[in-house]
């Protein structure tokens, strides 16, 4: 079975956006019977990867689509559950390297997240109500702030010890440590206690931002929503309308040999060079860590007009400031570092007419080996590989 990494909304089975004004909420419905694979359901809001890839596509569009979202809710419609992690027996039956894939895939996805709050300014808020446990709570984890109802039964955990955990160092511990600075132990006993902690207790540790009562929880939550509104600090320019962007689907077909790009380029919203490109090998990349874990050697090469590539370039960092070239920037650096941590054996082939120059020869740097051929082929002229400082 081949994975899709492209969804859109209308298509979402796990999550919900709604977007009003400057505030979006993202509620996690998990369909039971929508797994990607057979054998297991996806009970009490756990996760498989059709659960994250759905959650990365949402993230995207809201800085894509969204600019003018300041604050994402993360909430649950489930009653008494947030998130119970990703499901046990998908990882139960899955093989080693789709396991691989998908907490790494989990983690990205996670640490846009964390991108799109320190580079776009929107902020996320965990809104926690019922149990989140594990990468439940991992995905709290991820949010600016995180609010827990007080009603004597939700709690947050992390049970790494009782539950034997399948990576606990994919974000859990490390951001329990270093991004909301837990007591090494306080974090601990907290990884080692199935239960988890409830209250106020949560707070005093640093679990958790805020505990309210459920009389008082929505009233804390529109209050805290506005307090980040209030603190709204993105500096680049956005149009006067603050219009995003549609992010349409990808035309590409996918052969046993090739990915190939059937669309013809057009210098306006998704089509743009500098989002298409970003995208196309995005999806790439994706595709073939979790649909060709046989392929141990990807080749990259480029063709095109080198001067043409750095005026992109050029023309991206003359309008640094504007909101949409930012995402643009970005995007690019979440790919490269996706390429980056890519588990095989990355190769760049510079051939005559290639055009690793600028953003692109950042693909050759991030590779493993690169190989230029010397002098001129067939009438060409000699090529180099560059970039500008």
């Amino acid at each position: 079975m081949r994975i899709d990494f492209q969804t859109h909304p209308e298509k979402y089975r796990h999550w919900r956006l709604e977007v009003g004004g400057e505030t979006a909420n993202l509620i996690m419905d998990v369909d039971e019977s929508s797994g990607l694979f057979s054998g297991y359901e996806l009970k009490l809001n756990s996760y498989d990867l059709g659960v994250d890839i759905e959650l990365y596509d949402a993230i995207q569009r809201l800085r894509f689509e969204y600019p003018q979202v300041r604050v994402v809710v993360l909430r649950s419609a489930k009653d008494r559950v947030f998130c119970a992690g990703a499901n046990i027996k998908m990882l139960a039956g899955s093989s080693h390297v789709h396991k691989a894939n998908f907490c790494k895939f989990t983690n990205e996805t996670r640490n846009s997240m964390e991108d799109a709050s320190k580079y776009s300014g929107q902020k996320y808020i965990a809104a926690v109500q019922g149990a989140c446990a594990g990468g439940g709570y991992e995905l709290a984890l991820a949010c600016d702030h995180i609010i827990l109802i007080d009603d004597g039964s939700s709690s947050v955990s992390l049970p790494e010890i009782p539950l034997l955990a399948v990576l606990p160092g994919t974000g859990g511990l490390t951001r329990v440590t270093d991004k909301r600075k837990v007591r090494r132990d306080r974090a601990d006993i907290f990884c080692s206690v199935e239960e988890g902690i409830k209250g106020k207790k949560a707070v005093d540790w640093r679990l958790v931002d805020q505990v309210a009562v459920s009389s008082d929880f929505d009233e804390c939550l529109r209050k805290t929503v506005d307090q980040f509104n209030a603190r709204f600090d993105r500096t680049d320019e956005l149009d006067s309308k603050n219009q995003g962007i549609t992010l349409g689907a990808l035309n590409r077909t996918i052969s046993d040999d090739a990915l190939q790009d059937m669309a013809t380029l057009v210098e306006q919203g998704d089509q743009y060079w500098g989002i298409r490109v970003a995208r196309e090998l995005d999806d790439a990349v994706l595709h073939l860590r979790l649909n060709e874990p046989e392929i141990g050697i990807w080749q990259f090469k480029t063709r095109g007009d080198q001067h043409g590539a750095m005026a992109h370039d050029d023309f991206l960092h003359q309008h640094q400031n504007h909101w949409l070239v930012k995402e643009i920037l970005f995007n690019w650096a979440r790919v490269l570092r996706r390429i980056d941590l890519t588990s095989r054996s990355l190769i760049s082939l510079i051939e005559p007419e290639s055009c690793f120059v600028g953003t692109l020869a950042e693909i050759a740097f991030a590779s493993d080996r690169i190989y230029m051929a010397a002098g001129e082929f067939e009438d060409k002229p000699g090529f180099s590989v560059s970039q500008k400082p």
